[in-house]
């Protein structure tokens, strides 16, 4: 909401600082709304009227010593000049405060508002009165806020406030806000005040969980009856954690044991009652006591016999491994291996799937992402043998801020979701990644259990988050279990009891060469289909495309012969070729049709009142005259098909390609599987890429995910759209995949 004194500020800023262009501080919008545009003009003009000549948008070391090196404090008497104090009451007035009439005097409202702030902040007895001293002015100069906001906790405002004025004059210990929302600000104060408690010099306390603060703690155990700071740190991290039943106190009476116990009991801890280590560590770090033995773990390493009897003498129950490999390089047994989910189960172990790509930065997640990888897991599971009902953990293994959770990951499982329930919901769907990933995927219904990726305590998903209500499994330390061939490296996880893996499997699946497609999957593979492409836009018939859902694909299926020959031929999965075409037809509208004519009308004569093209996209495959030729003379260049070799540059050659792909379906459809093979050979590009692209491995049935969009998204050229199709097409090619697959068996 726009307030008139934050614009009266901005305005302050624009006409004070009109040269703030050669200054570094940048014109406002004076549109009355805060935000760090606003913040950072000021504080760089704060900077300016303290003669610092290289200005930032960080009110930072510099800014701060500067503030107590020339003044000490700022109050009526020290307040250098009237701009100096313009700029502190629109400060002011940019954090809510009645800043006075931006009139250049620190007077009566502007003492008033200071010593407002000041127990705002908690710091009323540290800092009493109207004086602003050199960090509650870095305080000011922020988009913290220092009264609750957005359904803030009152209990966590006190802690907050009791923070700041306890700590404030440490030397490294700057004002928290005071709003009522944890964060990975309240959560490093905590261990900074967990540090000073245990006697840490300034400049030895650090704010990282590291030996000295694991000692201190082990040695600071409470129990009923415990009273004093130690107890009230201990509330407030419980508080912190989602015991909203904790009061904030320094008596550790009867009710805080009941609620420690109760908590003990959530993370699976041992049930004590007491504030012991492991309990205190797992209330200030996410990975909390890495000594913990837990009866979980994933790897990357096969589960041998001899590996499998190191887990089980280890307490291990439940073995977390990746459906796919993402690399046909690196990490050789990532993926699950022949015969180890049955080593696994002759064990007595559980094994719960893992599904994860890449999915290292938020540009990977987003709704057609998450139907292609939705199919992809469960084509995966069913080769490897998982039955029904099985729990798929799909990772996002990156530091997710909240704004890609809303923007990328939510659409992203949305996605998966509705790829499990086309299929018919066989399996469910689990998230794993940090806290905060996990507990949004989980409230949107997207996800029934989490798998928490604690190790990463660093991440601003995991820093000041609780444990998610439905975490199945918490990932706390890396460790080498066994010697010698039994050896075996692992990240151990903690189990809560909510997945307990799969114990038996189907007989796995071995994906051979290719077969004539099995009619009777022919509805479901329509309705499958038809489901899909209404979720991205595409209706079964649409007035504007030419070919209904239901022509296209059974004009794909009438070519099925020839493109299982194809695929044998060019040991090619069908599903590639399949794509392809029912793709490029589903796309076939009234203006490729009226290209189509203006084409005829250039190399005939024949038509009228058009402007001629010489060349187009066409046919069920939408493939060009120049595309066509190139393709085929690679084929023939190559040894995979006879022919002749034609010119792109002769109109009468262009002519002939394009009357062959636009009129004969079995032609344009061979062509689909010579530009595949072309594509991974390294077809030339335009400028982008320059030159062309990779070579890539030869074409085979064992494709990687990333290899496959590779393949598709060629077909369609570079850029933008290409790339946004091909996530598309992904979803699509493991439809025809899932349903080729069962025809094989």
């Amino acid at each position: 909401m726009a307030d008139e004194m934050v614009r009266l500020a901005q305005r302050f800023v624009n006409t004070t600082y009109n040269n703030g262009a050669t200054l570094g501080i940048s014109k406002l919008n004076e549109n009355g709304v805060t935000g760090w545009p606003t913040m950072y003009a000021l504080t760089r003009a704060l900077q300016y009227e303290m003669g610092i000549t290289s200005l930032s948008d960080s009110f930072g070391p510099a800014t701060l010593s500067a503030i107590g090196e020339k003044y000490g404090k700022l109050d009526e008497t020290t307040i250098p000049s009237a701009n100096f104090c313009r700029i502190i009451q629109s400060a002011l007035y940019c954090k809510g405060y009645d800043g006075g009439e931006i009139d250049g005097t620190y007077n009566s409202r502007v003492k008033a508002a200071v010593t407002k702030l000041n127990q705002d902040m908690g710091l009323g007895v540290a800092y009493p009165g109207s004086v602003l001293w050199p960090k509650a002015v870095k305080g000011l100069f922020n988009m913290d806020a220092y009264v609750t906001v957005s359904n803030g906790s009152g209990a966590i405002r006190s802690i907050q406030q009791w923070l700041n004025g306890r700590y404030i004059l440490r030397k490294d210990f700057y004002v928290i806000p005071c709003d009522g929302h944890h964060s990975r600000t309240v959560s490093q104060s905590m261990l900074y005040a967990v540090q000073y408690e245990l006697g840490m010099a300034d400049g030895v306390a650090n704010g990282i969980f590291g030996p000295g603060t694991r000692s201190g703690l082990a040695e600071h155990t409470l129990t009923e009856g415990s009273s004093g700071t130690w107890t009230q740190l201990f509330s407030a991290a419980m508080i912190l954690n989602g015991r909203s039943a904790v009061s904030f106190t320094s008596s550790f009476g009867s009710a805080l044991a009941g609620e420690t116990a109760a908590f003990q009991t959530f993370v699976n801890l041992p049930v004590t009652g007491k504030g012991d280590f492991p309990t205190w560590a797992s209330l200030l770090v996410s990975y909390g006591d890495q000594n913990r033995r837990g009866e979980a773990c994933d790897g990357i390493t096969k589960v041998t016999p001899a590996r499998a009897a190191t887990l089980k003498a280890e307490g291990i129950k439940y073995v977390g491994r990746y459906l796919l490999n993402p690399s046909t390089t690196s990490l050789p047994e990532k993926e699950i291996q022949p015969g180890e989910l049955q080593t696994i189960a002759d064990h007595g172990l559980r094994c719960f799937p893992i599904y994860q790509t890449y999915g290292r930065d938020a540009a990977g997640f987003n709704y057609p992402s998450g139907n292609a990888d939705g199919f992809a897991a469960i084509n995966a599971a069913e080769r490897h043998g998982f039955k029904s009902g099985a729990r798929i953990f799909f990772a996002v293994d990156f530091d997710a801020y909240d704004y890609e959770v809303t923007d990328n990951i939510l659409p992203y499982f949305k996605g998966i979701e509705d790829a499990i329930a086309i299929s018919g919901n066989s399996y469910r769907v689990g998230v794993y990644g940090p806290r905060n990933v996990c507990i949004r995927v989980s409230e949107a219904d997207h996800a029934t259990a989490s798998f928490v990726s604690d190790m990463s305590s660093g991440f601003s998903g995991n820093y000041g988050y609780p444990l998610p209500p439905n975490w199945a499994y918490d990932q706390i330390v890396t460790r080498t279990l066994g010697t010698g061939d039994a050896a075996i490296n692992v990240d151990h996880d903690i189990a809560s009891g909510r997945d307990i893996g799969e114990g038996s499997f189907n007989a796995p699946r071995t994906d051979g060469p290719d077969t004539a497609f099995t009619m009777g999957y022919y509805q479901v593979l329509n309705s499958n289909i038809s489901s899909y492409m209404r979720s991205i836009g595409f209706a079964d018939e649409d007035g504007n495309r030419i070919f209904t859902h239901t022509e296209c694909l059974e004009t794909v299926l009438a070519q099925d012969s020839l493109i299982t020959d194809l695929s044998r031929q060019y040991n090619m999965r069908k599903s590639l070729i399949q794509t392809s075409t029912y793709w490029e037809m589903r796309h076939y509208d009234l203006i490729d049709q009226a290209v189509d004519h203006a084409v005829a009308y250039y190399h005939t004569g024949i038509g009228g009142g058009m402007t001629p093209v010489r060349d187009s996209s066409t046919g069920i495959a939408q493939i060009s005259g120049d595309v066509g030729i190139r393709a085929w003379n690679y084929g023939i260049e190559k040894g995979f098909v006879s022919g002749t070799v034609l010119d792109p540059a002769k109109d009468a050659d262009i002519w002939t390609m394009w009357q062959r792909v636009n009129q004969d379906k079995a032609y344009a459809v061979k062509t689909v599987s010579l530009i595949h093979l072309w594509d991974a050979g390294g077809k030339p590009g335009g400028s982008n890429p320059p030159g062309g692209e990779t070579v890539m491995r030869t074409m085979s049935l064992n494709y990687t995910q990333f290899e496959i969009f590779q393949i598709l998204r060629r077909y369609q050229g570079w850029g933008n759209e290409a790339e946004e199709h091909a996530t598309k097409r992904m979803a699509l090619y493991q439809i025809f995949e899932k349903y080729n697959a069962l025809s094989r068996m």
